[in-house]
């Protein structure tokens, strides 16, 4: 039963996901930066989530939990690449709803192709060098092999709590990426909705409110899914060592909220709804 429900919520993940990027990318009208950004978004929700369900899969069917040690450094390393990009992601696209409410006149000229290219390639390279520096970090712990991870998945605070010394160089590097890759994203994006909502109490019409905070619903329900999961997997592990406890906010951090995302993006976007049947009618 599990098998088939995991397997399930996978298949419809990566499907979703799919029909998003395929729209994106097939339609002109789509060829904007916020819809590039999606687009880049949904390609890595479908590497997040393949990067710990199907070898989860793997174990419920053949009832090991097992994985090996360079296997376990590979699904780090690979976890971390997409779930940072993920973060940046998701700022990269506040900033562009802060540009588009509040310089709406300037949004093409300031959100250019060749700006949206570059920016995602600095968070690519950015969330590379994140990873490895864990990875880094990991390949110091002596007391790595035959050990039990409370978790579906090697989860890299979890890794790195093995270590039985934390030196202070180690922590240095924690706080770094913490605030690199955690706090200024949060602050970027607060920022960015900050501006949205000072613009939008200056227009007179409720109407007009409506119409362009209509454009970043989506996003910020994705926003507090995402970063609300996160932030539960980590006061879980922090407050309770019980393995089901850590358990379920990392299924919702891992599987639920890439398989929500093609859903809160189509439900709540009029354009991305209407644009199908508009092709199938030509």
């Amino acid at each position: 039963m599990l098998f088939g429900l995991f397997l399930s919520m996978y298949l419809i993940t990566v499907l979703g996901n799919l029909l998003i990027i395929l729209a994106v990318t097939s339609d002109p009208y789509f060829h904007t930066a916020m819809y590039f950004f999606l687009s880049i978004l949904s390609c890595v929700d479908i590497g997040f989530t393949s990067t710990t369900v199907p070898k989860m899969l793997v174990d419920i069917q053949s009832h090991s939990r097992t994985i090996s040690y360079v296997g376990c450094l590979t699904q780090i390393s690979v976890f971390l690449i997409f779930g940072s990009m993920e973060v940046l992601l998701l700022t990269l696209m506040a900033y562009d709803r802060f540009v588009a409410i509040c310089h709406p006149l300037n949004y093409l000229l300031i959100m250019n192709p060749r700006l949206c290219v570059s920016l995602v390639l600095i968070t690519f390279v950015a969330s590379i060098l994140e990873s490895q520096l864990h990875v880094l970090m990991a390949l110091q712990i002596t007391t790595f092999r035959e050990v039990e991870i409370p978790n579906f998945f090697c989860d890299p605070s979890q890794v790195l709590d093995l270590a039985c010394v934390h030196s202070f160089t180690d922590n240095i590097i924690k706080y770094f990426i913490g605030t690199l890759f955690g706090f200024f994203p949060t602050l970027g994006t607060l920022f960015s909705y900050y501006k949205i909502t000072t613009s939008l109490l200056r227009i007179p019409t409720s109407g007009g409110k409506y119409k362009a905070f209509s454009t970043c619903g989506s996003h910020l329900s994705v926003v507090c899914l995402f970063f609300g999961t996160g932030i539960g997997v980590y006061i879980g592990s922090a407050v309770s060592h019980s393995p089901r406890n850590i358990a379920v906010p990392s299924a919702m951090y891992t599987v639920v909220t890439p398989l929500l995302n093609p859903f809160i993006y189509s439900l709540r976007n009029r354009d991305i709804k209407r644009r199908p049947y508009k092709a199938a009618n030509w």
